[in-house]
């Protein structure tokens, strides 16, 4: 498949995702056809060893995500669609790989990258909440790596144990970036934290509750990433 193939089927997979849930056609009258684009996009991906973002194999499985009420207008619909489709079209448009920030910890690169998977895909509330939970394990994988008692004793005097994310990331802050120079920088790192905690641990939990913790678990290990220089040039 060319690049003009490919782009032209990831246009008409898009196509197909708005106009069905954008009041267009049935979605039994088109879904086989979108069944085949999937499979097709998907192979060719694969052999160009590019990872498809599209979670959705037929259009009922696009059907659960849009009416599970947190995309109830046809924008909303059209923005999610977007944001999945055109960082991948643009790759393949530029040749150039989607630019992301590893944080340089496999395992918490690669949970991360499963978070944003799962978000993507998750319908329900127990989906919603299995995206908190990984979140939290990603937290916790970061403090694992970074913490130690010798450089950053706890600010409560209160010994963490291996899994409290919380503790261990606080007395990182804390000793790291101290002084008055790096206030602001503490105050959203422990904003960044708290919000991540409080999140991970709603049991009602919808799309934007576990986007928002999302966010706040990524940009909490994006900063802990460059304090610890894991961002610094080559």
């Amino acid at each position: 498949m060319t690049n003009a193939e490919l782009m032209a089927a990831l246009e008409e997979m898009r196509n197909l995702m708005v106009a069905v849930s954008t009041g267009g056609p049935k979605i039994d009258k088109v879904d086989s056809r979108y069944q085949q684009l999937f499979a097709a996009v998907s192979d060719e991906l694969a052999h160009r060893q590019i990872e498809n973002p599209i979670p959705f194999r037929s259009l009922w499985n696009w059907y659960g995500r849009w009416s599970s009420g947190d995309l109830p207008s046809y924008q909303s619909r059209r923005v999610f669609i977007g944001e999945l489709i055109n960082p991948l079209s643009d790759q393949i448009r530029t040749g150039r790989p989607v630019e992301v920030q590893p944080s340089g910890w496999p395992r918490v690169d690669r949970t991360v990258g499963e978070i944003r998977k799962r978000l993507a895909a998750a319908q329900n509330e127990e989906q919603f909440q299995a995206v908190g939970l990984l979140c939290r394990e990603a937290l916790i994988s970061v403090a694992q790596a970074v913490y130690d008692r010798a450089k950053h004793p706890p600010p409560d005097g209160v010994e963490p144990s291996a899994t409290d994310a919380k503790r261990m990331l606080e007395a990182y802050i804390t000793s790291e970036l101290a002084g008055g120079v790096n206030e602001e920088t503490r105050k959203h790192a422990r904003s960044a934290l708290d919000l991540a905690n409080v999140l991970q641990h709603r049991r009602t939990a919808n799309f934007r509750l576990a986007a928002l913790c999302v966010e706040a678990t990524t940009s909490l290990i994006n900063v802990v990433a460059i304090v610890a220089g894991r961002r610094d040039p080559q």
